[in-house]
C-alpha cells in the first residue's frame, strides 16, 4: 500500500500555498469554491457535514455560518489544522488530524452525516475506490457527497505545459498517457508531489460502484465576458472536475 502523502506539513510547501491562498484570486476562489458551493443542498440547516481535507477551515467555517447543526473537518497536516483551529471559534466545529485514506481509524468513524465534501484532495489518495466505499458508508441515506479533483486532463502528463509558437503564444494543452492510470511526480512549490491520475470514467463509475447516484458533473470554466484575460486559457482546458452523488 501506497505511503500516505503530507506535502501539507512541508514548511516551504505550506508557505507557498498559504500564500497563495491569501491573495483570494487564485482558481480556487473563482472557479473551484463557486463550484463546489453549487453542488450543495440548497439548505445546510441543521445538517451533519464532513469536510475531507479541510485546509485552513474556510468550508468548515462556510457550514457554521449556513446553520449546519455540526460540522468535522479533517485534515491530515499538523499545520494546516493549526492555521484552521487560529481562524475558528465556534462549537459547533470539530477539527481531527486524520487521512482519508483511515477513516476507519478516526473518532467519527461510526458517525453517519448528511453531507461529506472534499475539495482538490482525492487526486493525492492512492486507492479511490476504496475511499469511496468508506465515504459512502459513513452518508446517511438521502445524504450527498460533492467533491472536486484537478482535472484528469491535467493530471495525465506529469509536468505539462502550454506548447508555445516562436512568439511565446499558448498554442496547445498536451495530454497524454490518459489511460495509464497510477501517480505522477511533479513540481509544485517543492519537487516531487504526488498526484494520481484517474480517467474520468474512473472518477464517475467508482461513485457508482459503491452505490451511490451521480447528480451532477461539472467542469467549471471563466465566465466568457471576463475582463481579466489572464482565465481564458482556463477555457481552453478545464483545470478542475466536479462531481457530486447521493447516497439512496
Amino acid at each position: 500500500m501506497p505511503s500516505i502523502q503530507n506535502v501539507y506539513d512541508n514548511p516551504t510547501f505550506h508557505e507557498g500555498y498559504r500564500s497563495l491562498r491569501q491573495t483570494g484570486t487564485g482558481l480556487n476562489d473563482v472557479l473551484e469554491q463557486p463550484a463546489l458551493h453549487s453542488l450543495l443542498p440548497e439548505n445546510l440547516i441543521g445538517l451533519d457535514i464532513l469536510d475531507l481535507g479541510c485546509g485552513f477551515g474556510d468550508f468548515v467555517r462556510y457550514a457554521c455560518n449556513h446553520k449546519a447543526a455540526s460540522v468535522i473537518g479533517m485534515d491530515v497536516s499538523a499545520r494546516m489544522l493549526a492555521s484552521a483551529h487560529q481562524m475558528t471559534d465556534d462549537e459547533t466545529i470539530t477539527f481531527e488530524q486524520g487521512a482519508i485514506e483511515n477513516l476507519a481509524a478516526t473518532s467519527f468513524a461510526n458517525q453517519q452525516f448528511d453531507l461529506i465534501v472534499s475539495s482538490l484532495a482525492l487526486h493525492y489518495v492512492a486507492d479511490y475506490r476504496t475511499a469511496i466505499i468508506d465515504i459512502a458508508n459513513q452518508l446517511k441515506s438521502g445524504g450527498r457527497f460533492a467533491f472536486s479533483v484537478e482535472h484528469p486532463i491535467c493530471t495525465a502528463l506529469a509536468g505539462q505545459k502550454w506548447h508555445k509558437d516562436a512568439k511565446g503564444n499558448d498554442l496547445f494543452w498536451p495530454v497524454d498517457n490518459y489511460r495509464e492510470e497510477g501517480p505522477r511526480h511533479t513540481s509544485w512549490f517543492i519537487d516531487d508531489v504526488i498526484k494520481y491520475h484517474r480517467t474520468v470514467e474512473t472518477y464517475v463509475n467508482g461513485l457508482l460502484d459503491a452505490g451511490l447516484q451521480l447528480n451532477r458533473l461539472l467542469e467549471p470554466e471563466p465566465v466568457k465576458n471576463a475582463a481579466d484575460a489572464k482565465w481564458e486559457n482556463h477555457r481552453r482546458r478545464p483545470p478542475f472536475l466536479l462531481l457530486a452523488a447521493q447516497k439512496p
